[in-house]
């Protein structure tokens, strides 16, 4: 039998890595024992307001609203549109109409962000670590990463200014998850803010400033988003979405902008899915009208912080002083670091027979730094299962320096 033809790839298509991350959701579903889900970034089943979604959606997209299972306007549904903007209103990331575009969640956000600045060898900064979906995003429109290290104030801007110095090419983009930093949970000061605006202008660079978490502080003092010390300016491209702060299955975020970019991503989204989800609009419409996302953000900002303390605790309890920790202030992620002579990729499965799941570190650098590191989140788990899943994953780790010393 002759070889089958190989099939005509486009060239981009070898830099489709795919996401780790999204891929542990599969692979968990095959699973027939019990897991502790450490892995997947995504507030608990029961954070989520389904009883409040349920009634609101009987009005929203029930027999009240005969059209909410057509197609929607591509920049957004006007019901959505006035509620969001009405929500914002007051806050940091404040905005006006012209600016406002609704997306299929923060990922289509990024996508289009990607679609409409990188250019194939484009220099593109990323945090190292970083979040994989948005490495991966880059890397699709083939883009060249820089990896610029975060620390306990976030990304290092200095060490930003100094290699771009040194290697004569300034970024096309840069990449940021200022606020809760996904994977390390780590915020960007307020003078790290302001000194990475200032390069970002005197580069005319893009700053793509990706905030899933913004809202859900539960300690310290809140910083201006860079939406807000921005001003207007248009370099700053805004990425937003209701996926962590009321419901990943929803798939809607949104997009703050300079307007003269309204016209081009309509154009970058109607050649993706034409508008996003408008049973899913409305009921978020409705859900913000009815003043809900403010208490339920109050009641998850208190339940969140309880959960990465009791992570924290556990985590003292069962490894002591043979793994660090980040102490964020909110959002979802702890990120830890074991000793140097556990490999968590090698980790991964082992645990995973012992009953929890976790993202191994080398998946949040393109260069597959952090060997020894992993991420773990605390948001989606019970303090209770957080103990059980702490104590499996030191087992876990037992069991592989066990094998290691035989």
């Amino acid at each position: 039998m002759s070889p089958e033809p190989a099939l005509p790839l486009a060239a981009r298509s070898k830099d489709l890595v795919g996401s780790v991350i999204d891929s542990s959701t599969s692979l968990l579903d095959k699973q027939t024992h019990d897991i502790v889900r450490f892995a997947m970034g995504s507030p608990a089943d029961e954070a989520i307001p389904t009883e409040v979604l349920a009634a609101v959606g009987v009005e929203a997209i029930g027999a009240g609203s005969p059209d909410a299972f057509g197609y929607a306007a591509t920049e957004g549904d006007p019901e959505l549109r006035n509620a969001l903007l009405a929500e914002l209103d007051g806050t940091s990331d404040q905005t006006t109409p012209d600016r406002l575009t609704i997306t299929a969640g923060g990922m289509q956000g990024l996508d289009l962000a990607c679609k409409l600045f990188i250019d194939p060898g484009d220099l593109v900064v990323v945090e190292s670590p970083t979040y994989t979906n948005g490495s991966a995003t880059a890397l699709s429109y083939q883009a060249s990463l820089l990896e610029i290290p975060v620390d306990e104030d976030g990304m290092q801007v200095d060490v930003l200014e100094d290699r771009v110095r040194r290697g004569g090419v300034t970024p096309k983009v840069i990449y940021a998850i200022p606020t809760f930093q996904n994977p390390s949970g780590t915020t960007l000061s307020l003078e790290r803010r302001q000194r990475l605006l200032e390069l970002t202008r005197e580069w005319g660079s893009i700053l793509i400033d990706d905030d899933p978490y913004g809202l859900l502080r539960f300690e310290g003092d809140p910083l201006p988003t860079l939406h807000e010390l921005a001003d207007g300016d248009p370099l700053v491209f805004s990425v937003r979405t209701f996926s962590k702060i009321v419901a990943p299955g929803l798939r809607v975020g949104w997009l703050d902008t300079d307007p003269s970019l309204g016209q081009l991503l309509i154009n970058a989204k109607q050649a993706m899915d034409t508008c996003t989800n408008l049973p899913a609009q409305r009921l978020l419409a409705g859900f913000l009208r009815g003043g809900h996302l403010a208490e339920h953000l109050v009641t998850q900002r208190a339940e969140y912080r309880l959960r990465k303390e009791a992570m924290q605790q556990s985590l003292a309890t069962h490894f002591g002083d043979s793994a660090t920790w980040t102490d964020p202030h909110g959002g979802f992620f702890l990120w830890v670091t074991l000793d140097e002579t556990v490999d968590t990729t090698a980790l991964f499965p082992v645990a995973l027979e012992e009953g929890v799941a976790f993202i191994p570190g080398k998946a949040f650098s393109p260069s597959e730094q952090f060997p020894h590191a992993l991420r773990v989140c605390f948001a989606s788990s019970s303090p209770a299962r957080i103990e059980v899943g702490v104590e499996r994953l030191h087992r876990a780790v037992d069991r592989v320096a066990a094998e290691g010393r035989a």
